[in-house]
């Protein structure tokens, strides 16, 4: 069972005479850097000069700099940016500045657990991972509740490596649900994963499979619309609450039958191997090397796999269904 950590575990005493620099200001870095900022702490944060995210920074009451200036003032350093761009990034601004015994913490261990960064011996390396969007992070610590957190060590050089970690969680909210132990390699396979298989991959393939089944037997694409995608949240909004079990005790006698009976012909052994091959395209390093690769050669393979989907028919007639539902935008 996994070590979970709350309020009680945690202090913000380590942190009460360190700077905190916060690198990349986005969904993410703006989240944490506000409240980090509202627990009491001393924050500054860095971006690209005259980008929107620089600007925003600005907006919120910040003094940006570029991220060398502000990892030679700090002690703990989050490093926020995009995964792509840590090793760039790492290597121009953040290594020339680092000092012994200062501590990096990241939020997603991709170019760690990849060794797109390899930090000095003589720092602190770990994880703080809120499990949701940045702008849950800010708007659930305002409530005075938090997102919960994932805490990993890679590298102590100070022995308060997790002292740090989780006093990190508790300036940004974490720690009033809870934080849960983990390694950077179980967060960074199991989060590609999750996202490859069913989050996102599995989830939008498995959407225009039935949407196209619908149309292509001849139903309307107005009505596959609706079966096979805007649904989709007044389910996954069930689940996100109560849980499978939870979900199936409120649908109907017919929909929980035939979610019982039919899901394991679609989700079959079949699919479940090939679940098993993309675990092992993330484990191996493989797919890493792809996404560093399209990265390098300028996107031209993943452009246009992205906006192949533009034309989709559930993307045209949601388009048409979305515009005469305005009250969407407020959900």
């Amino acid at each position: 069972m996994a070590v979970i950590y709350n309020e009680k575990d945690a202090s913000l005493d380590i942190l009460r005479d360190k700077k905190i620099a916060v690198i990349g200001y986005g969904s993410q870095g703006s989240a944490q850097a506000n409240n980090l900022r509202d627990s009491g702490l001393d924050v500054e944060v860095a971006d690209l000069p005259g980008s929107p995210a620089w600007r925003k920074a600005q907006q919120d009451g910040f003094h940006p700099l570029i991220a060398r200036e502000a990892v030679s003032l700090a002690q703990v350093i989050l490093v926020l940016m995009p995964d792509h761009l840590h090793a760039q990034i790492f290597k121009d601004q953040i290594l020339p500045s680092l000092k012994a015994g200062d501590a990096l913490v990241f939020a997603h261990g991709f170019s760690v657990h990849y060794r797109q960064v390899i930090p000095p011996r003589e720092v602190d390396c770990l994880l703080v991972a809120p499990k949701g969007p940045g702008v849950l992070v800010r708007s659930l610590y305002k409530q005075g509740m938090g997102v919960i957190c994932l805490l990993a060590v890679f590298q102590d050089a100070t022995s308060h490596s997790k002292e740090i970690g989780l006093a990190v969680a508790k300036g940004i909210g974490g720690t009033r649900s809870g934080v849960i132990e983990t390694t950077f390699a179980e967060e960074t396979e199991t989060d590609l994963f999750g996202e490859q298989s069913v989050l996102c991959g599995g989830l939008t393939a498995l959407i225009k499979a039935g949407f196209e089944t619908l149309v292509e037997a001849g139903y309307q694409p107005e009505i596959a619309y609706f079966e096979c995608l805007h649904e989709i949240k007044q389910i996954a909004d069930m689940i996100y609450v109560h849980g499978i079990q939870g979900m199936r005790s409120r649908i109907s006698e017919i929909a929980r039958y035939g979610d019982i009976t039919r899901g394991p012909m679609i989700i079959s052994k079949d699919t479940k191997s090939r679940m098993v091959q993309i675990l092992k395209d993330v484990r191996d390093g493989r797919f890493s090397q792809e996404w560093l690769a399209e990265n390098r050669t300028g996107r031209v393979n993943y452009s246009r796999m992205l906006h192949q989907d533009d034309d989709h028919p559930a993307e045209m007639v949601g388009k048409k269904l979305r515009s005469l539902m305005p009250w969407l935008e407020k959900i």
